[in-house]
């Protein structure tokens, strides 16, 4: 893992804790932010920029704007404490179910291996021989995206799209209406 992916990790990890942790609404939902933020880049480390464009509009820009919209249209109470009473037992068993699930991650291949299942893959095959041809497009990731993907691909700017029509209708009903 490089210096880069472990700040990376690090930032998910801390926004994720400050998020749960801190008291402030205001203050959990900028950790939130960020955390959305950093799972956005996560995904684009891990090639699948599709998804991380969609993490980054809707779970660090869309989600943030309509939390912020809704800490101003409510009552703040006043914040004695930075950090909310940690509740062992909930921490332990979700340190514990994180702990499980990063089991699985040493049975992964590394990011690009030529050797993964994936790289060899039938399927990857069949698109790298028959993408040009089938398609008319001159960009493989391109093709895969609009022609093989292509309902995929449709689902998740169907997401962006929807969250972003929510967004404007919200906004407009609450600040502008």
């Amino acid at each position: 893992m490089t210096p880069l992916e472990l700040a990376l990790l690090a930032l998910v990890i801390g926004a994720a804790v400050a998020t749960a942790a801190l008291r402030s609404v205001l203050s959990s939902v900028v950790a939130f932010g960020a955390y959305s933020l950093g799972i956005a880049i996560i995904w684009v480390f891990l090639r699948a920029p599709d998804v991380g464009l969609t993490e980054a509009a809707v779970g660090a820009g869309i989600m943030t704007v309509l939390f912020l919209l809704t800490i101003v249209k409510t009552e703040h109470p006043d914040v004695e404490r930075t950090f909310e009473r940690l509740d062992l037992r909930a921490a332990g068993v979700a340190v514990a179910l994180v702990l499980v699930l990063s089991t699985t991650l040493f049975a992964l291949p590394a990011v690009g291996d030529a050797d993964s299942a994936v790289a060899d893959d039938d399927v990857t095959e069949y698109y790298l021989d028959n993408a040009y041809e089938e398609t008319q497009v001159n960009n493989a990731v391109t093709a895969v995206l609009a022609a093989y993907r292509g309902f995929d691909t449709m689902g998740e700017a169907a997401v962006v799209y929807s969250a972003g029509v929510g967004l404007l209708v919200v906004l407009n009903r609450e600040v502008f209406g």
